[in-house]
């Protein structure tokens, strides 16, 4: 349960909005061609906006 503890909620938090962002671009701009290696694919921009999320967050996080 240390995965879960207070001082990582917020990057998870982050992580999990980012995800969903990354879904977000992939479906409202995207690639029509599939020749874009992130947005062509679903899968590959939820991980990329997730890890987005996570690094951004964390990096604010000062605690």
């Amino acid at each position: 349960m240390k995965i879960l503890g207070k001082k990582r909620v917020p990057s998870l938090i982050g992580a999990l909005v980012g995800a969903i962002a990354g879904y977000l671009y992939y479906y409202f701009i995207g690639c029509v061609t599939g020749s874009c290696a992130i947005t062509s694919n679903p899968f590959n921009s939820s991980i990329y906006g997730l890890v987005m999320g996570y690094l951004l967050v964390s990096v604010f996080d000062n605690k």
